[in-house]
């Protein structure tokens, strides 16, 4: 992953860039603010940990920075005085506090290749599953997905998106043929339908694999809910399985938009 790191806290930068190179991630440190923006203009950065500190007027400067990028670029704020509220705020996706914690650092790091690889697999046009039955194409999804993250940016917006997948399809379509497989994958998705709120929007993004987008939660703890209820309520479907003797893995997994971070997760199998 390439990763830069804007901060004139000399310290700080360098335990970041210690903490991170080793696992081969391509650091580079820039000690001013205007040559940190020139490196965003002219290079594509994964992830930015920028301290932009003693300005006050934060929002204005990640907005161009986010401009100039013209690609989406994970952003997690630096600072010693302000709060992750002020960075969702102010368009960042994560916040990291000063003094850093090596944990803290790891943790963002992971939440950003996550949130990136489903940026890139969510733009790859060369696979695209169509709408049908209540179910939204991956190209459209892909749109309200990219919707929410700029909702993030301006408005300081938090979304969650509940992912559900049935883990061994591969292993079904070998043992018992793609058809068997696939008509698992489309009985999941019936299941999907019917389990989801009227304002909930679902997506086929993966032969395996859902996306449900929950907009605007009401409470902090609804997204956790109805990855609760989801899985409960899966978890009873045993008319999924078509083989008496081949188990079917279902992960049913919460992220947090725009930090990308796993909230929750359930895992369990269903069997005839």
């Amino acid at each position: 992953m390439k990763i830069l790191i804007i901060d004139r806290d000399e310290v700080t930068a360098n335990l970041i860039k210690a903490r991170l190179a080793p696992s081969g991630h391509q650091v580079e440190i820039q000690l001013g603010r205007s040559e940190g923006l020139d490196q965003v203009i002219a290079s594509g950065w994964d992830l930015i940990f920028f301290d932009p500190s003693p300005m006050t007027n934060v929002k204005q400067i990640v907005t161009q920075m986010r401009r100039n990028a013209r690609r989406s670029v994970f952003m997690a704020l630096l600072s010693d005085s302000l709060t992750h509220g002020d960075a969702i705020a102010a368009g960042f996706n994560d916040f990291v506090a000063k003094p850093v914690d090596a944990e803290k650092v790891n943790a963002v790091v992971e939440s950003a290749g996550t949130l990136n690889s489903m940026l890139r697999h969510l733009a790859n046009n060369e696979e695209d599953y169509p709408s049908a039955g209540g179910v939204i194409a991956k190209s459209a999804f892909n749109q309200l997905f990219l919707s929410c993250l700029d909702r993030a940016d301006r408005y300081g917006e938090q979304s969650h998106i509940l992912f559900i997948a049935f883990d061994n399809f591969k292993a079904i379509s070998v043992a018992d043929g793609a058809y068997d497989a696939e008509t698992i994958s489309a009985k999941l998705a019936h299941h999907l339908v019917r389990l989801r709120r009227q304002s909930d929007i679902i997506s086929q993004i993966r032969k395996n694999e859902y996306a449900l987008l929950l907009l605007r939660p009401l409470s902090e703890s609804e997204p956790v809910d109805a990855a609760n209820r989801f899985a409960e309520a899966l978890s009873k479907c045993t008319d999924l399985p078509t083989n008496p003797i081949m188990d079917v893995n279902i992960r049913i997994t919460l992220m947090s938009l725009p930090t990308g971070s796993i909230v929750i997760e359930h895992k369990f199998s269903l069997r005839q």
